[in-house]
């Protein structure tokens, strides 16, 4: 089903000027479309005149929301905005991204095919993480890409048991423990030696970081799993849950991470164009002749 946009929303990464002049072409490309624009408080100081709402506003006030940057913004976009049903655009600005596949060379063309009901669709989910001490809810988060539990300053292992769907899986001593997406699969759980999952699968993919035995080695579980992590007792260094690199929060021995499937899901657009295994080519330099 084609959706009807009356209102877009736009993110910005920053006030650096490519930002700057990719949001202008942006917005005036909009106006000339007669569609309503919500300027979220990131696009601050970047258009003059113009009102700046919450991430909430924007998204109960828009039809799509529209991420410029990279793919760190838009992580970000996502967890914002995965609870209030609004599909999510990406216009690259970083490094070629996994995310964000729209180039600001062919923005206007992408759009104006989008705006005409030309797009690819697809629906993707994020984890929603709670921990626990003695009992008691002490910390939760949402994470598109993976959720990490890791030493925090120093580089020494840690020690944790998992278990999956109440079942024991192991004991380990290891640097960590990521619990990835099919999104988050080609992130920090692919440089941890764990697979590509395609990003429509419905899985999660837990890859423990350099493990102290060679007998370990990731496992996929279905997404409707439950994936829970029992920090072990250790008095050298601190731990850490990171939710997709970008917050984190310290745990102690005996804490518990409880991590499954949101069931809030994001609906992510794309051009007609978008092919995803060209982008797993163009990252891993795949088909390359040496």
């Amino acid at each position: 089903m084609t959706m009807k946009i009356n209102t877009i929303g736009i993110i910005a990464k920053d006030n650096s000027e490519a930002v700057k002049q990719t949001v202008q072409r942006l917005v005036d490309f909009i106006n000339q479309k007669n569609c309503k624009i919500a300027f979220d408080q990131s696009t601050d100081g970047l258009i003059e005149n113009v009102t700046c709402v919450d991430r909430i506003t924007l998204a109960k006030q828009s039809d799509l929301a529209i991420v410029v940057g990279g793919d760190g913004t838009f992580l970000s976009a996502v967890r914002s905005l995965a609870e209030h049903n609004i599909p999510v655009l990406g216009i690259n600005l970083g490094r070629l991204g996994f995310l964000v596949d729209i180039s600001p060379d062919d923005m206007l063309q992408n759009l104006e095919q989008i705006m005409r009901g030309e797009y690819v669709e697809e629906r993707r989910f994020l984890l929603e993480a709670h921990v626990e001490r003695n009992g008691q809810l002490i910390s939760k988060a949402d994470a598109f890409n993976d959720v990490v539990v890791h030493i925090r300053d120093v580089a020494r292992m840690i020690e944790f048991e998992t278990y999956i769907n109440g079942q024991f899986v192991n004991y380990q001593r290891a640097d960590g423990l990521v619990v990835s997406t099919p999104t988050g699969s080609t992130a920090y759980a692919l440089s941890s030696g764990g697979p590509l999952l395609h990003a429509t699968l419905d899985a999660i993919v837990v890859v423990p970081i350099c493990p102290h035995t060679l007998t370990n080695r990731p496992l996929v579980v279905n997404a409707d799993s439950k994936v829970e992590i029992i920090i072990g007792e250790s008095k050298q260094s601190t731990s850490q849950v990171t939710f997709d690199g970008q917050t984190a929060f310290d745990v102690n021995p005996g804490d518990k991470i409880i991590i499954r499937k949101k069931q809030e899901m994001i609906t992510l657009i794309h051009p007609t164009s978008y092919d995803y295994y060209e982008i797993l080519r163009a990252k891993l330099h795949w088909s390359e002749q040496l």
